[in-house]
């Protein structure tokens, strides 16, 4: 047995031990009597006297009234099974410990039993449901398509995925999460395509976990990505449902958590944090154009100031003739070699970066742009870095924005200063070893135990339909490869490709 599944026992027994102090209803009753949320009463029923229990920040006070107490006051049940018959409430539990009784007490349910008896106990449902409204993507936003993004509730972001997916074969497996926490987490695949290899790793990566507190998907994205030490995201979260529908009909697994308005979805590849969800809205022409110029941001974003460093260093003779005067024209007046240079403006935009994301929306706004402007022309006017510099620098910073995963963009951001320390030691040496050992370290990456370089390594000619290009709809009949898909075909190729003329159909 490994050393955290001991580990995790030990804790679970340690619970268990502190929650069996507690075996009476009155030792239950007389824990939650010092909060003050906690409330209690008696009721005269026509044939008993009922206890009634509560915490009344868990429960609606209409569904208590109306659904609960009015038909309460009538009852002629003798037992708590015919009180339960005789509520016209679904979900009614009878429990029989304490332990039961916690749960149910913590989730918003009015807790009845008789008058000075012990168990068993009437838990009726009565939680409030309150979610935010269902609300346009801020994240992901797309001039064509959906409109819609997940919420809090996991209930309601479950019915925005099976609206999109009516099909009984859409399997929704929920667990709990968070020794302290309890949160609700759902994995959901379609049973028909998902490899069940794949579903069972998610599985069982989740029951692994041993956490106390898990208040968004973000925990349980990095408690199950199969590297932790890598500064590249392994899955991708999503906060819209069309996206993960689509996914889970390709053969994907999506993990929802209650409270966390994003969606995890894996396994999944480099090629795909690159490629936004709005490219399959497009013609393929355009969208496959819009692809290969955020591949070129990237390598922009990650190459062009460690380049600029690099050059400057050890290879001026790389500088073209015409561009070597004006160069030397920026910097003649500048006191610092490039490296401090470079690492002067490249900290200075993350630093305003930084400023405008935790400032209000309107201020940020402002503070990047008018910061970027004053402190730019400031530092170009005082001398401590040249104009061409600041250019290069400001494209680096805004080709870094057209990544549309915003964890991929983080990572993005980071490793360019690694680069930018290699330029000073060798030049393009440094770059070019640095460079090879990033290629070793994606290679040895994988998503839920799939490549994640995938189709490049290992390389599937078939699935570059839809990687750094996206081709038509009728050209993409099958599955990816990597997925080991149950069911290997979308759709028929030969009859999506056939269109019937208007004189045909005659």
């Amino acid at each position: 047995m490994s050393w955290f599944k001991l580990n995790k026992l030990k804790r679970q027994q340690r619970a268990s031990a502190s929650e069996n102090k507690a075996t009476t209803l009155a030792d239950v009753i007389q824990i939650y009597s010092q909060s003050s949320d906690f409330t209690q009463f008696t009721m005269d029923a026509i044939q008993l006297r009922y206890h009634l229990f509560y915490l009344r920040t868990l429960v609606d006070p209409t569904t208590l009234q109306q659904d609960i107490l009015t038909h309460l006051i009538k009852s002629k049940a003798l037992t708590l099974h015919e009180l339960k018959r005789e509520l016209p409430i679904d979900s009614i539990h009878i429990v029989q410990n304490d332990k039961e009784l916690n749960t149910y007490l913590l989730t918003g349910h009015v807790c009845i039993h008789p008058e000075y008896s012990d168990f068993p106990c009437l838990c009726v449902p009565a939680q409030v449901e309150e979610s935010r409204e269902i609300s346009i993507p801020e994240v992901e936003f797309s001039v064509v398509g959906p409109k819609e993004a997940f919420v809090e509730s996991l209930d309601l972001n479950i019915y925005l995925v099976r609206r999109r997916l009516p099909t009984s074969n859409l399997r929704i497996e929920e667990y709990e999460v968070g020794s302290l926490s309890h949160t609700r987490v759902a994995i959901l695949y379609i049973e028909t395509i998902t490899n069940p290899e794949l579903v069972t790793v998610v599985r069982n990566r989740i029951n692994d976990i041993d956490f106390d507190h898990i208040s968004d998907s973000s925990f349980i994205n990095q408690l199950i990505e199969d590297s932790s030490q890598s500064p590249f995201p392994l899955l991708i979260d999503t906060e819209r449902p069309d996206r993960v529908a689509s996914v889970l009909a390709e053969g994907k697994v999506c993990v929802l958590t209650d409270g966390s308005p994003s969606a995890i979805t894996g396994p999944t590849t480099l090629v795909e944090f690159f490629s936004s969800y709005e490219d399959y809205f497009l013609k393929w022409h355009i969208a496959s154009i819009f692809r290969l110029i955020r591949l070129f941001s990237v390598l922009f974003s990650i190459f062009a100031t460690p380049l600029y460093v690099a050059v400057l260093t050890y290879h001026p003779e790389l500088i073209p003739q015409d561009l070597l005067a004006t160069l030397t024209l920026s910097r003649s007046a500048i006191p610092f070699p490039p490296i401090l240079e470079a690492l002067f403006l490249e900290v200075t935009i993350e630093l305003l970066r930084e400023a405008g994301a935790r400032l209000p929306t309107k201020v940020g706004q402002t503070i990047g742009i008018v910061g970027g402007i004053v402190i730019g022309t400031a530092a170009v006017e005082a001398g401590l870095t040249s104009n061409v510099l600041l250019i290069i620098v400001a494209l680096a910073a805004l080709a870094s924005f057209t990544t549309p995963v915003y964890r991929m963009g983080n990572t993005i951001r980071l490793i360019r200063f690694p680069f930018i320390l290699a330029a000073q030691l060798w030049g393009l040496i440094s770059l070019v070893l640095l460079f090879c050992y990033l290629l070793v370290h994606l290679l040895t990456l994988q998503s839920l135990g799939r490549p994640f370089l995938h189709p490049i390594y290992p390389f599937y000619w078939k699935d570059l339909k839809d990687s750094f290009i996206r081709l038509p709809f009728t050209v993409q009949a099958e599955r990816p490869s990597h997925l080991k898909t149950g069911d290997k075909l979308r759709f028929q190729p030969k009859k999506a490709q056939t269109k019937d003329d208007i004189d045909e159909g005659m």
